[in-house]
């Protein structure tokens, strides 16, 4: 787990057409796979918002390369002159899978590319394929257990353990925590007009105040930034960002949003977010209960219940503001989340556990 360093050769490609080229990608490549050396590049589906990701196959010289690298691979860029003006959000996640995944025994999508050039802030990332591997991508309305919240609480335990205030992420500065910087281009305006629609529909009245969810926010995005205890954190562990993989076995893509907190961040807003409000409830409790031990067996005393049950509601509000100031996400989507997630904080007065002055 190093700190970030200036990019080596090949320089990062501008456009995903320069991406998709046997000359880049033999470079790329090479440099954790030596000797391998690309033929043929068969473009395949490309999903283009923001950020780009483009699954694409390749042909090697010589047949296999050493390694077992896997001919059918994803990249993920921001290579659209939309997506260009937003690169500098695609930093975290391409710095994460070069320095940070490998080491963490989490359950990921395995990088043979990822770097960032800092003075474009251009970043790349190169996965292999999982869809051709019998993966599954969910979102929150697929099926989703308290067994499999329990097995993917399990991946966010061994995250935490391995990054658990560990001195090389400490000055990190991709890692700084930044759920303040949600708060700059988006709030009051955003949540009222979600909750007043249809979106919000479902968002029990004890927890639609726009102006409070975004107050404590504020408060849990100061707070959790001055925490002495610490790891590294997904950031935005909701459902739609956990994969099955071809044995079925839960695991989390999409880092843009990775930094230094508390664990409760991820673990809250999982629990209130991938699980039915009826499944949630009921098994809610042993499933932190869960987490605290695979944190325990990762070598991490974790907090006596009370102190983690407290974190678990603020790591609600993490979440519920998230969607809260969602707004190009399908409607479908975002009305699900708001309704597990506003539910949750009105189950738990989520709000009023960031807004103690005491256990921060």
């Amino acid at each position: 787990m190093t700190a970030p360093a200036a990019p080596t050769s090949p320089p990062l490609p501008d456009t995903l057409d320069e991406l998709l080229t046997p000359g880049w990608l033999t470079a790329a490549l090479a440099r954790r796979f030596p000797g391998v050396e690309v033929r043929t590049v068969t473009p395949g589906p490309v999903i283009s918002r923001v950020a780009t990701n483009a699954r694409f196959h390749v042909e090697w010289a010589d047949g296999a390369p050493a390694a077992g690298l896997s001919p059918n691979l994803c990249a993920k860029g921001y290579f659209t002159e939309a997506g260009r003006e937003f690169r500098q959000a695609g930093e975290p996640e391409a710095f994460f899978y070069r320095d940070v995944a490998a080491g963490t025994g989490l359950r990921t999508l395995r990088s043979v590319y990822a770097d960032v050039d800092p003075a474009s802030h251009n970043a790349v990332v190169i996965t292999e394929d999982v869809v051709t591997e019998g993966a599954t991508f969910l979102d929150a309305r697929s099926p989703y257990t308290p067994d499999q919240a329990a097995e993917s609480l399990d991946q966010l335990a061994s995250l935490h353990a391995a990054t658990w205030n560990r001195p090389a992420l400490a000055t990190a500065g991709w890692l700084a925590p930044r759920l303040d910087s949600y708060l700059i281009r988006r709030g009051v305006t955003e949540i009222r007009e979600n909750f007043a629609g249809p979106i919000g529909a479902g968002v029990p009245e004890p927890a639609r105040d726009a102006e409070r969810l975004a107050a404590a926010y504020r408060t849990l995005a100061a707070r959790s930034a001055a925490a002495d205890g610490w790891a590294v954190i997904h950031g935005d562990a909701h459902v739609g960002n956990v994969y099955l993989d071809g044995a079925g076995r839960p695991s989390f893509v999409d880092w843009q949003l990775v930094q230094r907190g508390p664990w409760y961040l991820d673990v809250g807003y999982h629990l209130a977010s991938a699980l039915t409000v009826e499944d949630r409830r009921g098994a809610e409790r042993d499933l932190v209960r869960h987490y605290l031990d695979r944190l325990r067996a990762g070598g991490v005393e974790p907090p006596a219940w009370d102190d983690a049950w407290l974190g678990v509601r603020r790591g609600i509000v993490h979440g519920f503001f998230l969607w809260g100031i969602t707004l190009r996400v399908d409607p479908a989507v975002t009305a699900l989340l708001l309704t597990r997630l506003g539910t949750a904080a009105a189950d738990h007065d989520a709000l009023a556990a960031v807004e103690l002055d005491k256990e921060w």
